[in-house]
């Protein structure tokens, strides 16, 4: 399985896993199975650490791959296809979550009940 993991869920993998649902924990643990952390995760941690929302260490990155999760760019077509979305969801991180899920044939993992009415496969957290 490919799994994508909402902002919410990397921060609580790296941090305090327990609040991740367990089947979600079991799949992200599970070595077989692909996690992989987008672009607009780290975008929206870094955002909402500068605001002062959020405590991120400086190797976050690092971290995140020292714990076996992929990095995943935005594309110019992830752009667009977000862009493309119906407006069921207003966060524009939520919305590319969705629309790389969607073209890269992943799970999104998330507790955001709103991604539910999109056309994609869910895991929730």
């Amino acid at each position: 399985m490919k799994l994508l993991l909402d902002t919410h869920v990397v921060l609580w993998a790296w941090g305090d896993p327990d609040r991740i649902s367990a089947p979600a924990r079991q799949a992200i643990l599970n070595p077989a199975n692909a996690k992989v952390v987008s672009a607009a995760s780290a975008w929206e941690a870094s955002v909402k650490s500068a605001a002062g929302r959020l405590n991120l260490p400086e190797d976050f990155g690092d971290s995140l791959r020292a714990s076996g999760f992929e990095p995943l760019a935005i594309t110019v077509e992830d752009g667009l296809a977000a862009g493309a979305l119906p407006p069921h969801h207003g966060d524009p991180f939520d919305r590319m979550l969705v629309a790389q899920a969607q073209g890269g044939g992943f799970t999104l993992v998330t507790r955001d009940e709103q991604l539910t009415a999109y056309d994609v496969a869910i895991l929730r957290a």
